[in-house]
């Protein structure tokens, strides 16, 4: 079975504009559709896709919101359905995160924001019908856990990372899982990062680059409220053990804003930094690019680069909207601008961008400025995923890409974050959950 590294990209329904390129751009033909079961359409929530050999297992929360796990052999329309217990409310925080250990055992772990652990894994390998509820990790700091992700080691072994405390105020934990006794156990003896009771860190990656090292960024957040993001920062490590600043420093852990040598760029609160900034990519010299928004000199929203070049991180500032979005508050928000890391395509750096009035695109940068120099047109979705299909108002087409084979692709419907808090009736009917395999 693949390493896997779990990032917990979401997929967009957007296409890609160029003015400069008058065809059309090519759609990816389906192959296969199959369809799932009802789900739950009024909270907008991840859910998770894994394939393993000839098997493929998801979870999501069905039409009465239950966690669900299933699994199908590849080329079958027959699943395989287990309901755990655990069942989503209204907060879009509770996404679902799974993944598969080298001896094919499923582990589950999802539905939390600032509330006990959940999580659940199989007795046997590869079957959904045996995942059952495990009370405990570690058994320590468990008890107010947010953001579960699983992710690869350097050497391959699996890893839990979570948060635990609340906004304004956590810690990021991270354990190791012992594949001979299946138990779990502490990768860091203390927190990665420390707010000091001031602050809590709000992550991106890690994410192993060509360089042999793991880049993790992230931005401080003061409180509840999404506006107190501040300051953009970046360590490195070959084995999320033993960290460093770009520059080799050994990092003393935990980590605080005034450790020295981390902070990129020293954003204020209130200045157009959100939580989810610090998009990692890498160009054609394996040099890592953070990606991040926040406003310019005249108070606009735009999109910056920043690169470590001759012992310095330099900012490049890559956009130029004519758009403020000030965003504040509590409770998942609707995002007016998102953007992409820079990634090479035959050769080229690119970079991706969905915004309020710009609509959607794919830049080609200049690799020394990181300017746009162009865009390309790529591959857009099929129409029948494209396509709404529902008639109930607000309704949104949402998709999610398989996390190991990225011609699988869930499709389903549902309305747009509400702040985390409850819809009043009517609510739309469930709507069928739908995979698709496209061609490459």
């Amino acid at each position: 079975m693949k390493n896997i590294s779990i990032c917990g990209a979401l997929a967009a329904v957007m296409m890609s504009a160029c003015a400069q390129v008058p065809e059309q751009p090519s759609e990816q033909k389906v192959l296969e559709k199959v369809p799932v079961e009802q789900v739950w359409p009024a909270t907008p929530v991840a859910f998770a896709s894994e394939v393993a050999g000839d098997q493929q297992f998801i979870c999501f929360y069905d039409a009465d919101r239950v966690m669900t796990a299933a699994q199908r052999k590849l080329g079958s329309d027959q699943w395989i359905f287990q309901k755990l217990p655990s069942t989503l409310g209204w907060d879009s925080h509770n996404y679902i995160a799974m993944t598969l250990d080298d001896d094919g055992y499923i582990h589950v772990s999802g539905n939390m924001h600032v509330v006990p652990l959940v999580y659940f894994r199989s007795t046997k390998p590869y079957d959904v019908t045996s995942i059952v509820p495990v009370q405990r990790m570690t058994g320590e700091k468990e008890d107010r856990v947010t953001y579960p992700k699983f992710l690869r080691g350097a050497c391959g072994e699996l890893i839990f990372n979570y948060r635990d405390g609340s906004s304004g105020k956590g810690d990021q934990i991270y354990n190791v899982y012992d594949l001979k006794t299946r138990t779990w156990r502490r990768l860091l003896d203390r927190p990665l990062t420390d707010g000091e009771g001031k602050m809590n860190a709000y992550f991106q990656g890690p994410v192993l680059g060509a360089d042999g090292y793991f880049h993790m960024t992230w931005v401080w957040r003061d409180t509840i409220h999404c506006e107190t993001n501040h300051d953009l920062c970046h360590a490195r490590s070959k084995d999320l053990v033993h960290w460093e600043t770009m520059d080799g420093t050994p990092i003393e852990l935990p980590i605080r804003l005034d450790t020295p040598g981390v902070i990129v760029d020293p954003v204020p609160i209130k200045q157009g930094m959100l939580n989810g900034n610090g998009k990692i990519g890498f160009d054609s010299q394996n040099r890592v690019v953070l990606a991040y928004h926040k406003f310019d000199e005249n108070g606009k929203t735009q999109l910056y680069n920043a690169r470590y070049e001759n012992g310095a991180w330099k900012i490049y500032q890559t956009s130029d909207w004519n758009y403020r979005w000030y965003f504040s508050g509590g409770g998942s928000i609707n995002n007016d601008i998102r953007i992409t890391p820079v990634q090479l395509r035959d050769g080229k750096l690119t970079q991706g961008f969905s915004h309020k009035e710009e609509g959607s695109k794919t830049w080609v940068l200049n690799e020394e400025t990181l300017q746009p120099v162009g865009a390309v047109e790529l591959p857009s979705l099929p129409k029948e995923i494209r396509k709404l299909r529902s008639q109930f108002p607000g309704m949104q087409v949402r998709t999610q890409r398989d996390q190991t084979d990225s011609s699988l692709l869930l499709r389903w419907e549902v309305l747009p974050k509400h702040r985390d808090a409850p819809r009043p009736k009517p609510w739309p009917e469930p709507v069928m959950l739908e995979v698709y395999n496209l061609a490459e």
